[in-house]
């Protein structure tokens, strides 16, 4: 996501001084003017005034407010992250992980200090003097802190595969429709050797696609060149001489051909959907694969994946041992008298 030409333009403005408070929100994947206020009083006399009227019980945004203070690039700004409890998850998620640009659009180094709140209470100007307190102290994190520190957590851990062992955004429990369950049970029973799941990013369930009959051939056809997808692959194959059924995850992103809230959501949901499987279908799944792009998956391509190379260990050339001693052993030379000569 990026800013409109018109707020930047009116940050620009903004970091002159004549501007109390900006209000960002997103529409249309863009960073946009929500709204703003000129100067009025001294910022603690303005902030309640100013600031709690702007935040919407249902909708996430980002407000900037300028303080009084001043440092060697202008005034001085409170960054704040407004994601009330009741809005959507999705939402919430979509201002997380934008966060950071915000801040590189204004300028971090206009910004003093950052909150993050989920109720008004906590980004009150009340709310503000405790979090000042705290910072100063060596005191416990309140749940709002932990949330920020954890946010800023993720924005530096931004590598993502199906594997991965990095902190990332907490995962989301998207619900399997019925007939998700079902297909899943069946090809637990080997009544069925594809399933192909998408979410649906209003209801925020988990759905199923189809589960066409599909073999190795056939599978870069399944996969959507503009949307993700999650599959269930039931892989038959012969390994070292036995004859085996795994089943494969493949979990598919065409890259940013999707939106970053698809992107997002499929990427945090999809752990979740792998437990479920695993714990409550006691499903087993023999591999895990993230691609981008159906071309991929060919014979050979799911056989090193589920069957990787090992590395034959080389014995190392033993070196033969060496002359005893530095001279060799010593040699046996016969004396004058023991061959009958006088000396």
């Amino acid at each position: 996501l990026s800013a409109t030409t018109e707020l930047r333009d009116f940050f620009a403005k903004a970091r002159n001084g004549s501007v109390r408070l900006i209000k960002v929100i997103i529409e249309d994947e863009q960073l946009v003017l929500g709204a703003h206020k000129e100067l009025s009083r001294r910022w603690d006399n303005d902030y309640d005034a100013f600031v709690l009227p702007l935040l919407d019980e249902q909708q996430p945004c980002y407000v900037l407010y300028r303080l009084d203070s001043q440092n060697a690039q202008g005034y001085e700004w409170l960054f704040i992250s407004w994601s009330p409890d009741s809005s959507p998850v999705r939402l919430k998620m979509l201002y997380a992980a934008t966060r950071a640009t915000v801040k590189k659009e204004f300028g971090g180094g206009h910004i003093k200090d950052e909150m993050f709140g989920t109720v008004k209470e906590d980004v009150s100007l009340s709310g503000y003097q405790k979090h000042v307190s705290s910072c100063s102290a060596p005191a416990p994190l309140t749940a709002a802190e932990q949330e920020l520190q954890q946010i800023r957590i993720n924005e530096v851990k931004t590598e993502i595969s199906v594997e991965s062992k990095h902190q990332t955004l907490q995962g989301l429990a998207f619900p399997l429709q019925l007939d998700a369950q079902q297909a899943i049970q069946a090809l637990k029973q080997k009544k069925i050797n594809y399933i192909q799941l998408k979410l649906d990013l209003e209801r925020e369930t988990i759905d199923l696609v189809h589960t066409s009959p599909t073999e190795i051939a056939d599978l870069p056809k399944r996969i959507p060149q503009d949307s993700a997808r999650y599959h269930f692959f039931l892989y038959k194959h012969s390994h070292e001489g036995d004859y085996l059924e795994s089943v494969v995850f493949i979990y598919s992103m065409p890259g940013y051909k999707c939106s970053i809230k698809e992107r997002m959501l499929y990427s945090s949901c999809k752990s979740r959907l792998l437990d479920t499987v695993e714990q409550e279908f006691c499903l087993e799944i023999a591999k895990k694969i993230e691609i981008d792009d159906g071309a991929e998956l060919t014979a050979e391509f799911l056989y090193e994946e589920v069957h990787p190379k090992q590395h034959a260990f080389k014995q190392a050339f033993a070196k033969p041992k060496g002359p005893v001693g530095k001279r060799g052993q010593k040699r046996l030379i016969k004396g004058p008298d023991e061959n009958g000569e006088d000396s």
